[in-house]
């Protein structure tokens, strides 16, 4: 399984930035016994090309962010500040990873990932919530309009609705999206989604898995050929931006239910990683490593 991966996810942050920056580089330090055995292979991210981005958000707004031409209240509301000189490169590489990932599944991998991305914040015309280009929506429209998929199906478990995704790809008939998220966390104006679950806060392990089974079985009717995982784990107890209660145990569990249902199904599966900000961050990096180092054995 490639998952693509490239320093300056870490690096292209500045050291002061309040965003856990460290996490990117932890969790490829995490990985390196399982790339020596051949199960993972960390493969190097490429840029995006400009044109695929378009796909998803409006030419005014993508030249602007890559002259660095957006104001400063478009930089606030997307935060990571301050800004570096290689933001841009930051972004293209990792709305390029997941692109990567992609074609990776086009070509017939079963599974494919970035050790980034699921930017599910970003809109058409603007960012938020440390999210620039919203590449879920941009692997989505490229993997109708150029690879020509006819169903695809997007499960978002941050615990923060996917607001952009949903915006987005409103309309859009071949792409289903399901969020399920806490109900009072960011962003405070929810968007709609095809599926929407909202969760009360400081629901525990088993509450937050009852409800996923019960989702996926009302989703089990919906046509797909491949499916899209935002797989966030600040649904942790201990993440700083999260207010539910799952522990490493209960993730672990989720992920299943995730692969499981998309074997059933025999839809490949491209996970971009979503949010994570526990304090200490090693939570966070545990759970990403339980991710990725699971998902190779639900391959189908």
């Amino acid at each position: 399984m490639n998952i693509y991966y490239h320093s300056l996810y870490t690096d292209g942050i500045d050291p002061s930035s309040t965003f856990p920056r460290e996490r990117y580089r932890l969790i490829k330090n995490e990985l390196k016994s399982y790339q020596s055995n051949g199960f993972i292979n960390i493969a190097q991210s490429k840029k995006a090309k400009i044109d695929d981005i378009y796909r998803a958000h409006l030419k005014d707004y993508v030249d602007r962010f890559i002259g660095g031409q957006l104001s400063d209240k478009e930089t606030r509301e997307i935060g990571l500040k301050p800004w570096t000189q290689d933001i841009v490169k930051r972004t293209l590489l990792i709305t390029g990873g997941s692109l990567q990932a992609l074609e990776d599944i086009y070509k017939g991998a079963n599974i494919a990932a970035n050790m980034a991305g699921g930017t599910h914040h970003a809109f058409e015309a603007k960012g938020s919530g440390f999210c620039i280009f919203n590449d879920l929506a941009i692997c989505a429209l490229k993997a109708i309009d150029h690879f020509l998929y006819k169903k695809i199906l997007i499960i978002d478990l941050d615990v923060h609705q996917g607001d952009g995704t949903a915006s987005i790809l409103k309309g859009r008939n071949e792409i289903f999206t399901f969020s399920m998220h806490c109900e009072k966390n960011y962003p405070f104006k929810k968007e709609n989604s095809n599926y929407d679950v909202s969760l009360n806060e400081g629901l525990n392990d088993n509450q937050y898995l009852k409800i996923l089974e019960e989702s996926l079985l009302q989703i089990d009717s919906i046509k797909s050929d491949i499916i899209f995982f935002q797989a966030g784990v600040d649904t942790l107890s201990d993440d700083r931006y999260g207010k539910l209660n799952l522990t490493r145990e209960g993730l672990k569990k989720r992920n299943e239910y995730i692969f499981h249902f998309s074997k059933n199904r025999k839809n490949p599966i491209l996970i971009f990683m979503g949010g994570g900000y526990s304090k200490p961050i090693n939570s966070t990096v545990l759970a990403f490593k339980d991710l990725f180092t699971s998902s190779f054995q639900y391959r189908f």
